[in-house]
């Protein structure tokens, strides 16, 4: 990767704020971006990676901000837009919200932190952690915490600072997993796939190191054994601090933790997922007079278990009016601005079964076809439970001083994008 240089531009092509790395582009050439990124809008052909001349403008957009960095050269454009992201994330970081108020007014801190984040073109320390060692922010007040550069810059393990101490040590371990399912209005399963991450929170004192067992079902994409009824992780990234070396050799995941929150890793599994909460529905319209719903849902998962704060979305025709219903358990709710019948329910055993009738008058005639015919989709969290059977066998601590540390596990099952097309 090599940028030019990178500019923040408001909503008008603008520049609010910029910093030229390596002087090989004109910096007035940032005024050909956005009548270039608007005729593409006008084609419909709008692409990431804008060019006029030898002149290539990668961007982003976010909120009502665009990102953009500069080159000349074949660089690397996937890395460009990771830094890009990683910008965002950074100034996020600082301001809670990255908008173009807070980059007006905190044009000290933004310049300092493009300074740090990369050098002559080149990504540095992106760390917002480590940022913040030395770039803090009182109001809008940029203050210089040490004259020094601090330890984790230079240091092998950047992530993570050194003499940090913690009266009681503990790590959380939070397994988290989305289930991903489309189902069609015959009842099968289009698609489904569950995408998870293991995060940490970390208070453990001095320089630690920690060893991550994950149970015999888990495999990775890399190995060669027979799959079997073992879950296949895919697309699996791992946070810096992980000694992949270690990881391909005998796949253990062994790693020095950064302090507080992180995302240890992520994955994907591309697996025949059976949809945790079943739903069957009936809508039946009567000559524009009248709209019948009936939704029956059904927990298939573990009877021991219990989705929390599901809700059932349904969809009803625009021009529904004087709601009635009647819920076997829960509460049901009329939400005209989404055209949508919201069924909460708060605690949803497995293996259990559940009814919703509603009653809707049709006073205008629609064209059915028109308004279309959206899914209905479902919103859950299963705690104490993982689809995939994935579970974290142990967690070894070990730090020169000796101590003792209580790791505490969390499983969590959630919706994603959880969708059950209708007939009607």
């Amino acid at each position: 990767m090599s940028a030019s240089a990178v500019f923040v531009l408001d909503l008008k092509g603008k520049v609010l704020i910029c910093r030229n790395y390596k002087g090989d582009v004109n910096m007035t050439e940032i005024d050909h971006f956005m009548p270039l990124l608007m005729q593409q809008e006008e084609e419909g052909q709008l692409c990431p990676l804008i060019s006029h001349g030898n002149v290539h403008f990668l961007w982003i957009k976010h909120s009502n901000l665009y990102l953009v960095a500069t080159t000349n050269k074949n660089c690397n454009a996937s890395l460009v837009y990771t830094f890009l992201y990683k910008l965002v994330e950074v100034f996020t970081e600082y301001f809670k919200e990255l908008e173009e108020e807070s980059i007006q007014d905190n044009f000290v801190v933004v310049y300092e932190l493009l300074d740090e984040l990369m050098d002559f073109g080149f990504p540095q320390t992106t760390d917002s952690k480590i940022l913040q060692e030395y770039i803090t922010q009182e109001g809008n007040k940029l203050e210089v915490a040490k004259s020094r550069v601090p330890n984790t810059v230079t240091n092998a393990v950047s992530w993570r600072s050194e003499g940090i101490k913690y009266k009681k040590n503990e790590v959380f371990i939070d397994v988290i997993e989305s289930v991903n399912v489309l189902v069609n209005a015959n009842g099968n399963v289009m698609s489904s796939d569950i995408v998870g991450s293991i995060k940490l929170k970390t208070m453990l004192s001095g320089m630690p190191e920690l060893r991550l067992g994950l149970n015999d079902r888990v495999l990775f994409s890399l190995t060669g054994r027979d799959k079997g009824k073992s879950v296949v992780m895919e697309d699996v990234k791992f946070h810096q601090c992980v000694r992949l070396s270690r990881f391909e050799s005998d796949r253990t995941i062994s790693f020095i933790p950064p302090d507080g929150e992180s995302e240890l890793m992520s994955y994907r599994i591309n697996t025949h997922v059976k949809p945790l909460i079943w739903i069957e529905s009936v809508i039946e319209k009567f000559s524009h007079s009248r709209v019948e719903i009936m939704v029956k849902a059904k927990g298939q998962f573990k009877r021991q278990s219990v989705a929390n704060n599901v809700e059932i979305k349904v969809p009803v025709p625009s021009d529904a009016d004087s709601p009635k219903f009647k819920t076997s358990t829960g509460h049901a709710k009329y939400v005209p601005e989404q055209n949508q019948v919201v069924w909460t329910i708060k605690s949803f055993p497995g293996g259990k079964e559940f009814l919703m009738r509603a009653h809707f008058g049709l006073p205008s005639v629609e064209n059915d076809e028109a308004e279309g015919k959206p899914p209905i989709t479902v919103n859950f969290e299963i705690p104490y439970f993982t689809v995939s059977g994935i579970q974290v066998r142990y967690m070894k601590i070990i730090e020169k001083s000796g101590y003792q540390a209580l790791p505490w596990v969390r499983y969590i099952t959630q919706s994603g994008d959880y969708q059950l097309r209708t007939n009607s």
